[in-house]
C-alpha cells in the first residue's frame, strides 16, 4: 500500500471517529470555531508524522510543509500547529482508546487468556534535571525507574496486555500516572474490577494480601519469588518458578521496546504542558494502533 493510500485511510478513519465521538471534545466557543485547518487535518498530520519517524512537532511541521503541503494547504505556522495539538489532547486520548479497541473482542474467552502487566517511564527530564524540572507539572513528578537504574522527572505508562503465542501482546488497558506513583498502588485501584484471568507481572506487584483479594474474582497473579530477609539464594522450585514467570513476561518487555523503537515515546523532553504530554503519549499509541493493527 502506498503512503498516499495510507494517508487517505488515516484521514478517513480520523474523520469517522471525529464525527461520531471526538467532535464533542473539540468544541469551540469562539469566532474561530471553524478553522481552515480542521481538527481532523491536525490529528491526521500528527499521527502521520509520527509514523514517518518525525518525533516532535517541529520536525512533523517541517516534513508536512516540505513533502505534503499540497495535501494540507492550510497548514498553519509551527507555533499554531503546536498549540492546536495541545488543545486536542483529550481527543488524542479518546482516539487512542478507540483505535486500540477497534478489534471486536469476545469477552467470553478472556477467562482462558493470560495477561501481562507492567509500566514504562515517560521521561520529560533526565536524572540531572529531575529535581528542578517543572514542565507539565500537573501530571509529572520525580520518580525512579528500577529497570534503567535512574531517577527521572516525568510520567509512567501502565499497560495490561493480552498475551499471544509467538507475537507481541494486545493492548487491553492503558493508564498514565506521574512517575512518583508506586506500580502496585496504582494497580490495586486500576484493576479493582477485573475478573477471570491470569496476570504475569514483575516483583514490584508481589503482595500476598492483594493476591488473595484477586483470587476472590478468579484472578491469579504470578510474580517472581522474592528472597526472604537473610536469604541468599532461592531454592530450586522457587528459582524455576521465577524463571518461568520471567519468560512469560518477556513479551511485554519486547512490546515496550517496540513502542520505543517506533515512536520514541519514552523521550518527551520537548513537552512543556500537561496537555502536550497527553497528546504526545496517546498520539503515539493511536499511530501504532492504526498502522500496525
Amino acid at each position: 500500500m502506498t503512503k498516499e493510500i495510507l494517508l487517505i485511510n488515516l484521514y478517513c478513519t480520523v474523520c469517522r471517529h471525529y464525527r461520531n465521538t471526538l467532535a464533542a471534545q473539540a468544541q469551540r466557543f469562539s469566532n474561530n470555531f471553524l478553522p481552515k485547518f480542521t481538527d481532523e487535518e491536525c490529528i491526521t498530520v500528527y499521527l502521520f508524522g509520527i509514523q514517518e519517524g518525525k518525533f516532535d512537532v517541529k520536525a512533523i511541521h517541517a516534513f508536512i510543509k516540505a513533502y505534503w503541503h499540497n495535501w494540507f494547504p492550510a497548514l498553519p505556522a509551527y507555533q499554531n500547529l503546536n498549540r492546536r495539538i495541545n488543545l486536542l489532547a483529550s481527543a488524542f486520548q479518546t482516539l487512542g482508546g478507540l483505535l486500540l479497541s477497534d478489534e471486536v473482542i469476545d469477552e467470553s474467552i478472556l477467562s482462558h487468556l493470560s495477561h501481562l502487566l507492567d509500566s514504562m517511564p515517560i521521561i520529560v527530564a533526565g536524572a540531572k534535571r529531575s529535581g528542578s524540572a517543572r514542565a507539565a507539572k500537573g501530571l509529572c513528578q520525580k520518580g525512579y525507574c528500577a529497570s534503567k537504574g535512574m531517577y527521572y522527572y516525568g510520567a509512567k505508562l501502565h499497560l495490561l496486555g493480552q498475551k499471544q503465542y509467538g507475537a507481541l501482546p494486545k493492548t487491553r488497558m492503558v493508564l498514565v500516572t506521574s512517575a512518583s506513583e508506586n506500580d502496585i498502588t496504582v494497580a490495586k485501584e486500576w484493576l479493582e474490577d477485573i475478573a477471570n484471568m491470569d496476570i504475569f507481572a514483575d516483583k514490584a506487584y508481589a503482595d500476598a494480601t492483594w493476591s488473595e483479594r484477586l483470587r476472590e474474582r478468579n484472578v491469579r497473579l504470578f510474580t517472581p519469588v522474592k528472597l526472604k530477609k537473610g536469604q541468599m539464594f532461592l531454592d530450586s522450585a522457587d528459582s524455576y518458578f521465577s524463571q518461568a514467570v520471567s519468560r512469560a513476561r518477556q513479551a511485554i518487555e519486547s512490546f515496550f521496546n517496540w513502542i520505543q523503537q517506533k515512536t520514541q515515546i519514552q523521550f518527551a523532553s520537548k513537552v512543556r504542558s500537561e496537555n502536550g504530554l497527553i497528546a504526545f503519549i496517546f498520539a503515539r499509541l493511536a499511530s501504532l494502533a492504526f498502522f500496525y493493527s
